[in-house]
């Protein structure tokens, strides 16, 4: 299953990014079995648009084939562009590495609105 973290930076040691659609990188994360197999940052081109950074960021992640997406918050456009895909959303804290294991561990939360 792969998923995606907003993320500050490329680093999964780094803090996760509060913000979906604006964040500066997403990681991309293969997990199976209880483990993480690989990762991959991709740069949110997104990040200055004035208008549907959001829409643009799940398009952005979509492409991916990602199943699920860890970030601090969602936009209401976002948010409903996310389900069309059939994209889960969870809120995550703390660094990318931690919101994967949380994700593993099935600790976060599912965002519904």
């Amino acid at each position: 299953m792969k998923i995606a973290i907003s993320s500050t930076t490329q680093n999964i040691e780094d803090k996760i990014d509060e913000t979906f659609g604006r964040c500066q990188y997403f990681i991309i994360a293969e997990v199976d079995n209880g483990k993480i197999i690989k990762t991959e940052a991709i740069k949110n081109e997104n990040v200055d648009q004035a208008t549907g950074a959001g829409i643009s960021s799940v398009q952005l992640i979509a492409k991916q084939k990602v199943e699920a997406v860890v970030t601090g918050n969602v936009g209401p456009r976002a948010f409903d562009v996310l389900n069309q895909f059939e994209i889960k959303i969870y809120e995550g804290k703390g660094t990318v590495k931690e919101a994967i294991q949380d994700f593993i561990d099935n600790k976060l939360n599912l965002i519904k609105k």
